[in-house]
């Protein structure tokens, strides 16, 4: 099983990932495949995303029996520690932490 889940990507994208993957809920593609039109599929969306993300999760031979790829920018990065994957939240950009401030309290 393949799942793919999207973020503010292109409506073309989205296209794309339904021919081949049912969408259960808004940005997340899941589908059976084989590794090749996973891979030829991906190459596509990561070349595509734009300004968006996207996150492809498939089964693999390793300690965690999946792999992931990412594609395009956001504070979450997939990073290898020692064989295994970990989520690493990165800072706010300056401009973030800005908009964050101008909340008003109780919000």
């Amino acid at each position: 099983m393949v799942v793919i889940t999207t973020t503010a990507v292109p409506d073309h994208v989205r296209g794309a990932l339904s021919r081949w993957m049912v969408e259960p809920s808004t940005g997340v593609y899941v589908g059976t495949m084989s590794a090749r039109v996973r891979d030829e599929l991906w190459d596509a969306v990561s070349a595509s995303v734009g300004d968006g993300a996207a996150v492809c999760l498939y089964p693999a031979d390793n300690e965690q029996g999946f792999d992931v790829r990412t594609a395009g920018e956001r504070r979450r990065e997939v990073v290898d520690w020692e064989g295994m994957m970990l989520v690493q939240m990165n800072p706010l950009a300056p401009s973030e932490v800005e908009v964050k401030r101008q909340v008003p309290d109780g919000w």
